[in-house]
């Protein structure tokens, strides 16, 4: 039976109890999905987008789901604590698909902006999460997508008003916990309206070591002249596995960050999907990604420019070790209305060693004349020549190699643009060379 069959099922048995927990909005999207996933199924390798991730196997597995919302014992503000001190974040999570109820006002949040449950903001004001949810997450596009729409029952919501600046950054952290092998599907639907300014940050930790199966769908609606910042920090642990679809609307003169970093992970695979809709829109698309063992980091990405006068830039570093895979295909698209586009993709992966695999696809897809894009990509290992040099000088072989590939990713690193976070990344990815960090050592929960 293929995989997808036990979803078609479990759709069609427990539609009313997934419905029955959820919003009446949420749910308005389900039978769509329902019927584009039934038509499509879980994308084959023979599927391009999907080439280096066989998502009909890792789906295939028997998953526990808490359609009911049966409660999870668990207080995160008791077994959480970050890894990045001194950052004075706006705390909140979500317990493997569920919003966790804020038990305290969050200071310094300007008035009019919403954080907090997707599935509550929909049932009191369902007039804006319309407008938004499920517009640029197609279901008939992505089967992934499709699965998260028909099951996903909460999640979380970031919307900023017209002209509102949120100085203070926003910290998501998505605890997977569960005594048994889990599926969650979360939702998270993101709102700028113009002039607005916000940075959030994503963290995802697993508490107990059995198999987690998570989807996420991201929905970022940027306005005019709007600034946002997106930083996704995974450590997870080698039985979870991740897929993460994060879907980006540019309006004018919008200005986007994303960076996303891996640290510990089973399988991961990421993709982005950015449309740049406004003139003077610019995105700086970032992604880090170690691994070693048998870990699998698979980002595909796609910048869509269809005006003109638009930028987009994008850097991707691996550094694989022991028998890691990792895996880029990024696609940038010129329409032809998008003269005067601005454009560059790097790629650049490091194997230490000769049983890492990378797979690299970069691509550029012009229709415009007057544009200026590039792109390339790199794989490698560690320069022998620099190593030589640093032992002649006393440096250790095994220091020397953990210098030559601190050096390598720090160029990612630099692109935060929150500078605590940003020194503890240093930090934190250091001590990830040296095997010194297995997981999230500030919070208790990893312990």
């Amino acid at each position: 039976m293929a995989a997808e069959q036990q979803y078609i099922d479990i759709f069609l048995e427990c539609g009313s109890a997934i419905n029955k927990h959820s919003s009446e909005l949420l749910n308005s999207k389900r039978a769509e999905a329902f019927e584009n996933f039934k038509k499509n199924g879980f994308p084959t390798r023979k599927v391009e987008k999907y080439k280096y991730t066989d998502a009909d196997e890792l789906f295939a597995p028997d998953y526990g789901l808490n359609i009911n919302r049966l409660d999870i014992p668990v207080n995160p503000y008791k077994v959480f604590k970050c890894d990045v001190p001194n950052m004075s974040t706006a705390l909140y999570f979500v317990v493997n698909d569920s919003f966790y109820p804020v038990s305290q006002a969050s200071p310094n949040i300007p008035e009019g902006v919403i954080i907090g449950s997707l599935k509550e903001f929909s049932e009191k004001h369902p007039e804006i999460i319309e407008k938004y949810y499920g517009k640029i997450a197609k279901t008939e596009e992505d089967s992934i997508t499709a699965l998260n729409t028909m099951m996903a029952q909460d999640g979380f919501l970031l919307y900023v008003p017209k002209g509102v600046v949120v100085e203070r950054p926003i910290q998501l952290v998505n605890i997977l916990h569960s005594s048994v092998d889990l599926m969650s599907n979360r939702r998270v639907l993101v709102i700028l309206e113009e002039n607005a300014h916000a940075k959030l940050l994503i963290c995802d930790h697993a508490m107990d070591d059995v198999k987690f199966l998570s989807t996420q769908v991201i929905e970022a609606f940027i306005g005019d002249n709007s600034l946002f910042d997106l930083y996704e920090l995974e450590e997870t642990h080698n039985r979870n596995v991740r897929f993460s679809n994060l879907y980006v609307s540019q309006s004018a003169n919008s200005n986007v960050l994303l960076n996303g970093m891996t640290l510990h992970n089973g399988v991961t695979r990421n993709m982005t999907n950015v449309s740049l809709e406004g003139k003077g829109a610019e995105i700086k698309l970032c992604g880090m990604a170690i691994a070693d063992k048998r870990e699998h980091i698979d980002n595909n990405t796609f910048i869509d420019h269809k005006v003109s006068d638009c930028s987009s830039n994008e850097l991707f570093k691996y550094v694989l070790d022991d028998e890691a895979v990792g895996a880029f295909a990024g696609k940038v698209l010129v329409r032809h209305d998008a003269q005067h586009t601005n454009s560059e993709q790097t790629n650049r992966n490091l194997c230490a060693t000769r049983t890492a695999r990378m797979y690299t696809q970069p691509q550029l897809e012009i229709y415009a004349d007057d544009v200026k894009c590039s792109h390339g990509a790199t794989v490698g290992q560690l320069d022998e020549n620099a190593l030589f040099y640093m032992q002649q000088r006393g440096i250790s072989l095994r220091e020397a190699r953990l210098l030559l590939m601190f050096a390598f990713v720090n160029e990612v690193i630099d692109n935060v643009r929150l500078d605590v976070l940003k020194e503890r990344l240093h930090v934190l990815v250091e001590k990830r060379f040296r095997g010194e960090l297995s997981k999230c050592e500030g919070c208790a929960i990893c312990k």
